[in-house]
C-alpha cells in the first residue's frame, strides 16, 4: 500500500495507463488476426497499420517492433498476391 498521497495517485495513474495499454494491444491483436485471414480486405490491413502506428507513437510498442510488424504484414501480403 502507498505511504503517501502522491504514491497513491501514481498507483492509480499506473492502473489507468495499464488498462489503456492493454486495450490498445488487444485491438492490435484482433486487427492482426483479421488482416491475416485469407480473404482479408484492404481496409482491414489499413486499419491494422494505423493501429500499429498509433501504438508506437504512444510508446505502447517499440518503434522498431512496429516497423517490423508492418514489414512482415506487407511482405506476407505481397507473396500471397503472387
Amino acid at each position: 500500500m502507498a505511504n503517501t498521497k502522491s504514491a497513491a495517485k501514481r498507483a492509480r495513474q499506473t492502473q489507468h495507463r495499464a488498462l489503456r495499454n492493454r486495450q490498445v494491444l488487444s485491438r492490435t491483436r484482433t486487427l492482426s488476426k483479421r488482416a491475416g485471414d485469407a480473404n482479408a480486405q484492404a481496409a482491414d490491413i489499413t486499419a491494422l497499420i494505423s493501429a500499429i502506428d498509433k501504438a508506437a507513437k504512444r510508446g505502447i510498442i517499440h518503434r522498431n517492433a512496429a516497423i517490423r510488424r508492418k514489414a512482415r504484414l506487407v511482405c506476407v501480403r505481397a507473396t500471397a498476391a503472387k
